[in-house]
């Protein structure tokens, strides 16, 4: 068996890689920023010794050194780094999103460089963002695939939040594929890209207002902020999903099982969704919530936007995608608790 590090280990990614991880009998080192995120962690697994769950606190992403302790840890050999960087608010995107994001990716590369020499792998969470450019999302003749960049630069920044976290994650990305090419570490990278991620909570959260924000859409319906305002809300441009199992086995595959995957982007989407689809799953699944869901006007549907190729990903991963039904149903009744 392997020992992984997973940093972030409290998110909502990376607490499936920790659980499929353990279920296959592997030792984990994960990180959170808080004592009180270790005790929910460490209570969720009583039964699991140091040898196989081990947590170590990183207070502060944005610090240079932030993983320089972590990553010296005894008998690592892969590291799934999905932390991202803490803050309450943006009041200047590059001082708040993007310097901390990229800063965040290369002291962990930094790190695992100079102390941590047997790693063989380290695996980025990205994004879609990283993929997505705003000028063609509308344009049916476009194709994204994994070798898509989204154009953004700092100059196209400004103050906007939107178009700062976009280059945050782009810009991180970059840095990581660029610090591999010019340092040429023991590791190989692989970056794992995924669009709107759905699905169950198994980490733990107090109330439903820490939910992820892709998945806060399917908390507004079933608790009537749908229904106030009369109609299922647009999406927005991104149109594409996944399901947040799919993406936790991407890492596990790409870190520990694919040893074929070193040096690709993995672009990790089921394909299209509506919010209109969705509302006749919950409709149709969950009559509990009938109230709620009823007598809602359907938003209106592009007619024309962008298509997807990800069969490179595909390929070398072979995931058979959990359809959207499964998803919407399995993430629902894992917020039955805190809906409460």
């Amino acid at each position: 068996m392997t020992k992984v590090l997973v940093t972030g280990g409290s998110g909502f990614i990376a607490a499936h890689i920790v659980e499929q991880l353990l279920a296959q009998g592997h030792s984990v080192v994960t990180t959170v920023r808080t004592e009180a995120k270790a005790n929910k962690i460490y209570e969720a697994h009583p039964e699991l010794g140091k040898d196989r769950l081990q947590i170590e606190l990183t207070p502060d992403l944005t610090k240079a050194d932030a993983f320089d302790k972590v990553v010296q840890v005894p008998g690592i050999e892969v590291v799934l780094h999905t932390a991202s960087p803490f803050h309450f608010r943006v009041t200047d995107p590059v001082k708040d999103l993007i310097d901390p994001a990229v800063l965040g990716t290369t002291s962990i590369l930094k790190a695992i460089q100079k102390s941590a020499p047997q790693v063989r792998r380290v695996v980025v969470t990205s994004s879609f963002a990283a993929i997505v450019d705003d000028n063609t999302v509308n344009n049916p003749n476009h194709v994204y695939t994994e070798k898509s960049w989204c154009p953004i630069t700092l100059e196209d920044v400004g103050t906007n939040p939107n178009k700062g976290y976009r280059a945050s994650k782009k810009l991180a990305e970059k840095a990581a594929w660029d610090y591999v090419r010019e340092n040429k570490p023991n590791f190989d990278l692989v970056t794992v890209n995924p669009p709107m991620v759905f699905g169950p909570i198994v980490h733990h959260l107090d109330d439903v207002s820490g939910i992820n924000t892709s998945n806060e859409r399917f908390v507004n319906a079933v608790t009537g902020v749908w229904k106030k305002a009369g109609e299922v809300p647009n999406q927005g441009p991104i149109l594409i999903w996944v399901d947040v199992r799919d993406v936790a086995k991407a890492h596990v595959l790409a870190g520990l099982e694919k040893p074929e995957v070193g040096g690709h982007r993995l672009f990790c989407t089921a394909g299209f969704y509506t919010n209109n689809k969705i509302h006749e799953i919950l409709r149709k699944n969950f009559p509990e919530y009938s109230e709620q869901l009823s007598g809602l006007k359907p938003s209106e549907e592009l007619k024309e936007h962008f298509q997807i190729d990800n069969s490179e990903t595909q390929k070398l991963l072979g995931i058979d995608w959990i359809p959207l039904e499964k998803s919407v149903v399995d993430l629902v009744n894992s917020l039955k608790p805190l809906l409460k």
